[in-house]
């Protein structure tokens, strides 16, 4: 599976960004997709998964509430509405997708077997 991202660019503080991801192949029902992001000098953190199958969705605490992970199935698609953007929120966002993962691991980095190119978010005060 390849995924592409795109949607990432240079906003100010409150301002809001919409990042998509395309995958190449139908991920399934036990899959997710899902973004993750790495700021300079930190690790790469979860942000937001979308379970493939029932699309159930999962946030880390620092985005909940503003952003919004959202799926379009029929586009094998997955997209990222980011509202109320901070500058701590700025880093290189990667998208990954994984065709059979559970719910205890969707949080994990280590159990997304896909990546895509990371696309570059920074956010200005």
């Amino acid at each position: 599976v390849q995924l592409q991202a795109s949607g990432g660019g240079l906003v100010q503080a409150g301002d809001s960004l919409k990042l998509s991801c395309a995958a190449s192949e139908r991920i399934g029902s036990s899959g997710a997709m899902g973004w993750f992001r790495q700021a300079p000098g930190k690790a790469r953190e979860f942000v937001a998964t979308i379970k493939w199958g029932g699309g159930h969705t999962y946030y880390a605490d620092s985005v909940k509430g503003r952003f919004t992970i959202s799926r379009d199935n029929a586009k094998n698609t997955v997209h990222l509405q980011m509202n109320s953007l901070k500058p701590e929120d700025t880093a290189v966002y990667y998208c990954a997708a994984d065709r059979s993962i559970i719910l205890s691991s969707l949080r994990d980095m280590r159990f997304y077997d896909y990546w895509g190119q990371g696309t570059q978010v920074t956010v200005s005060s």
